[in-house]
């Protein structure tokens, strides 16, 4: 079943989640054991993460670095398939610009396809290394919203080589979404214009980065409406859990932690801040829902303890 469907049946607000494949050499017991924590809840979906390829150096002697490049978690495709006939749940796996060409990606969407993944979120990636120039017969995208093309093209029969009798795929697209503005973007009415060049190219819904301010949200679905966006627009929520998370998120995720939040944090042990950061996840659940948003959706990567206690309060 698509996302969209999911959203579109729905008589109250759904809750969806969020994790990460294990690093290289990794166990999937351990994705496993966390999905089996979720499915009490019945997630209509959970997302994959994906990355591109990172690069690293080794010392090979006398002055000299060997340079590397290796995806730190790869399996996205596979975990995701695994998950879903396991546990009898749609998968979402994150479908990454940077690190791939064209055809590259065309050949994941098909892997898709044949497994019966018809959800994917396109997204355009860290910049975790520069993509090699270009090589004769195959490119890459630059924007989300070039991949998002892409992917309608798929599903139109249009492939990169123009092929005879080419089956149509029949995917739903997410997008991603900032509330506090992309870090690049110069301003927020930029930022939306850009949002709105990938659900112009064929994006189905959109999910947002975390947030901890819901004024930021409300305001930005005002904005997105304003623009023209009219599908179907998911808040992203992360359930703060350490102090570290106070200069960790805002430095990643360029999201903003609010003075309230980050007062009742500073000093306290450890179990007091993460009934602290589920305190607050709370109330932004209840104010979101309250607001009949279609779905919240959880980034709990690799614990789902404080998500499972939200959760919960409202099942």
């Amino acid at each position: 079943m698509k996302v969209i469907e999911f959203l579109e049946k729905a008589n109250k607000t759904l809750f969806s989640f969020e994790i990460i494949p294990p690093t290289r050499g990794g166990s999937i017991d351990r994705i496993f054991n966390l999905v089996e924590t979720l499915m009490p809840f019945n997630p209509p979906f959970i997302d994959l993460t994906s990355r591109s390829a990172e690069v690293y150096y080794e010392d090979a002697g006398e002055g000299k670095m060997i340079r590397f490049i290796r995806r730190k978690r790869p399996g996205t495709i596979g975990i995701s398939a695994a998950i879903k006939n396991k546990f009898n749940v749609e998968t979402v796996p994150h479908i990454l610009c940077r690190g791939f060409t064209r055809e590259e990606t065309e050949d994941a969407l098909i892997e898709l396809n044949y497994l019966g993944i018809n959800n994917v979120l396109a997204v355009r990636g860290d910049e975790l290394r520069k993509d090699a120039p270009d090589t004769p017969g195959k490119t890459r995208h630059r924007y989300a919203s070039n991949l998002v093309k892409q992917i309608t093209d798929m599903n139109d029969g249009k492939y990169v080589e123009e092929l005879i009798d080419a089956v149509p795929t029949n995917f739903c697209i997410g997008v991603g979404a900032y509330p506090e503005k992309h870090f690049e973007a110069p301003n927020m009415a930029t930022d939306i214009k850009y949002l709105k060049a990938k659900v112009d190219a064929g994006a189905d819904y959109i999910v947002t980065q975390m947030f901890y301010d819901n004024k930021a949200f409300f305001k930005f679905v005002e904005d997105c409406r304003s623009a023209g966006i009219d599908i179907p627009i998911i808040p992203g929520i992360k359930i703060l859990s350490t102090e570290k998370h106070l200069s960790v998120i805002p430095k990643n995720f360029y999201v903003d932690i609010p003075e309230a939040l980050s007062e009742k944090v500073i000093g306290q042990s450890k179990e007091d801040i993460v009934n602290v950061g589920i305190d607050w996840a709370l109330n932004q659940v209840q104010e979101l829902v309250d607001a009949n948003v279609p779905c919240v959706h959880f980034y709990i990567m690799s614990s789902a303890k404080s998500a499972a206690k939200v959760v919960s309060q409202f099942k």
